[in-house]
C-alpha cells in the first residue's frame, strides 16, 4: 500500500497509486475465480473477527463529526453498529457467491465466410470510487471491483477515515491471504483535497472510470471536471404515486416505508403524489401516518385543504431532495398528471406507482424514462443487494453503459474474440 511521507507531493503519490493500480489490474484481468472468491471471503472473516477495532474507528469518526457539525442525515450514513458491521460482512460473502462474469460470453455467431465471433466480458481495468460518510463502501466497492476483476483506489471523506481504513485492513488480508496484489484495492491515505483534483485528471491515463458516492457537490463537482467516464446520479428525487386503485393499507404501508425507514438515503421518497379521485380515501390515512411518526408534510392547495397540519409546497419543494423526515405532497388528475409531474421534475433515480389497477401500473412504469421503477413496492428497494447483486458500488441515472444498481455486472466491458481458419477480405 502507498503511504505519504514527508518528500512525496500529493501528486507523486496519487500517480504512484495510479501506476501501482495498473499492474494490479493486469493481474486481475486473468486472476482465477477461486482466488477472487477466497479473497472476498476472508476479508468477510477479518471483518468480522475485527468488528471491535473497526467500531472503536467508527466511534473516532463519530465523535469527530458531531464536533464538526455534520447533518443528521450525514451521521447516519457515517454510523456504524454491529449490526450494520453484520450486514458488511454479509454483503461481503453475498459477493463472494455470485457468478463471476469476466469471461463470460454474452454472445457468439458465425458469419457466412466462417469466421466464428464472440462477445466476452471483460474487466473495465481501474475504478476510482470518491465517497463521502458511508464506510461500508470501502467494503461493497472493494469486493465487488475486484470479483469483475478490476483494481480500484478507494478515496473516502475525512469524515470517514478511520473507519474506512480500518475496513480496508480487512480486504488486505483478505488479498495477502490468496497472493494477490496488495495494490489490487487500494486507499488513498491522505484527507487532502487535492487528491481528489489528481483522481479527477485520470492519474495520468491509468484510471478509466470514477464513482462518486456522497452529496451534490461532490457529484456535481466530479461530473464537471473529471477527464474519465463517471456512474453517478446527481440527486434522488424519488416519487411515490398513490392511484384511487391502490389498497389503502398497502399505500399507507409501502409510502411510510419509502419515506421514513431511512431519510437519509438516495432511494428515500422526497414527493408523494395522490390521484385527485383518491383524496377522500386515502390521503387522510397515508398523510395521517407520516404526520404522527414526525414527518413534515408540504402540500398544495388541495392537501392543504384535506390535511390542515400540512404546509403550503413552494414551487422549490417539487425539487428538492429532503433527505430528512420531511415529504412534498401534490394532488394530481390521474396516472396521465403523474407521469407528467415525475418527468418534469425527477433526477431520474427512483420512482414507485401503488396501483391495483394493472393499466395504470404499465404506464407508469413504461412511460416514465427513470433507472428504477416500481410497483406496489417502497421505493427504498434501489439497491444493489436488495436486487440480488449482493451490492452496489452507486447507483447510475446515466443512459450509457451503466443505469441503475452498479454492481458486479456492470463494472465490466466487453471485447470481441474472432475465430478463424484463414480467411482473408477480398479487395
Amino acid at each position: 500500500m502507498t503511504t505519504v511521507d514527508n518528500t512525496q507531493s500529493v501528486a507523486e503519490v496519487m500517480a504512484e497509486i495510479g501506476r501501482a493500480a495498473r499492474s494490479a489490474a493486469q493481474k486481475l484481468a486473468i486472476a482465477d475465480t477461486e482466488t477472487k472468491k477466497d479473497a472476498i471471503r476472508l476479508a468477510a472473516k477479518f471483518l468480522a473477527d475485527r468488528s471491535d477495532e473497526v467500531l472503536a474507528a467508527n466511534e473516532l469518526d463519530m465523535e469527530a463529526g458531531q464536533k464538526s457539525g455534520l447533518s443528521a442525515a450525514m451521521l447516519d450514513r457515517l454510523r456504524l453498529d454491529q449490526g450494520r458491521l453484520d450486514g458488511i460482512v454479509s454483503a461481503l460473502n453475498a459477493i463472494a457467491d455470485l457468478k463471476d462474469p469476466v469471461g463470460e460470453v454474452i454472445s457468439d455467431w458465425d458469419r457466412p465466410n466462417g469466421l466464428k465471433i464472440s462477445r466476452v466480458r471483460t474487466p473495465l481495468g481501474v475504478i476510482g470510487v470518491i465517497f463521502e460518510s458511508r464506510p461500508n463502501v470501502t467494503a461493497d466497492a472493494g469486493a465487488l471491483c475486484l470479483m469483475a476483476g478490476n483494481a480500484v483506489i478507494l478515496r473516502g471523506g475525512s469524515d470517514s477515515f478511520h473507519s474506512s481504513t480500518a475496513i480496508h485492513g480487512c480486504l488486505m488480508k483478505g488479498l495477502e491471504a490468496v497472493g494477490l496484489p496488495d495494490t489490487s484495492i487500494q486507499i488513498v491515505p491522505t484527507t487532502d483535497r487535492a487528491a481528489v483534483g489528481e483522481m479527477l485528471k485520470g492519474l495520468g491515463g491509468n484510471l478509466d472510470v470514477l464513482v462518486p458516492r456522497g452529496g451534490k457537490g461532490l457529484v456535481h463537482r466530479v461530473q464537471t471536471e473529471s477527464r474519465v467516464p463517471v456512474f453517478a446520479h446527481l440527486e434522488g428525487i424519488c416519487h411515490v404515486y398513490v392511484d384511487a386503485s391502490a389498497d389503502v393499507e398497502m399505500a399507507k404501508e409501502v409510502v411510510f416505508n419509502a419515506k421514513l425507514r431511512r431519510t437519509g438515503i438516495c432511494g428515500a421518497a422526497e414527493t408523494l403524489l395522490i390521484d385527485r379521485a383518491a383524496v377522500d380515501t386515502h390521503l387522510v390515512p397515508v398523510l395521517s401516518e407520516l404526520s404522527e411518526s414526525g414527518c413534515a408534510i408540504r402540500g398544495d392547495e388541495a392537501v392543504l385543504k384535506a390535511f390542515p397540519d400540512a404546509i403550503a409546497a413552494t414551487e422549490e419543494d417539487w425539487s428538492t431532495e429532503y433527505l430528512d423526515a420531511i415529504i412534498s405532497v401534490k394532488v394530481v388528475d390521474g396516472v396521465s398528471a403523474a407521469i407528467g409531474h415525475v418527468t418534469q421534475y425527477s433526477s431520474g433515480h427512483t420512482e414507485a406507482v401503488i396501483a391495483e389497477d394493472a393499466e395504470v401500473a404499465e404506464r407508469f412504469l413504461n412511460e416514465i424514462d427513470s433507472a428504477i421503477l416500481l410497483h406496489n413496492a417502497s421505493t427504498q428497494f434501489a439497491d444493489g443487494g436488495e436486487f440480488g447483486m449482493g451490492a452496489e458500488i452507486g447507483i447510475a441515472t446515466g443512459k450509457m453503459h451503466a443505469r441503475g444498481p452498479v454492481g458486479v455486472e456492470q463494472l465490466t466491458s466487453f471485447k470481441y474474440q474472432v475465430r478463424g481458419n484463414g480467411q482473408t477480405r477480398p479487395k
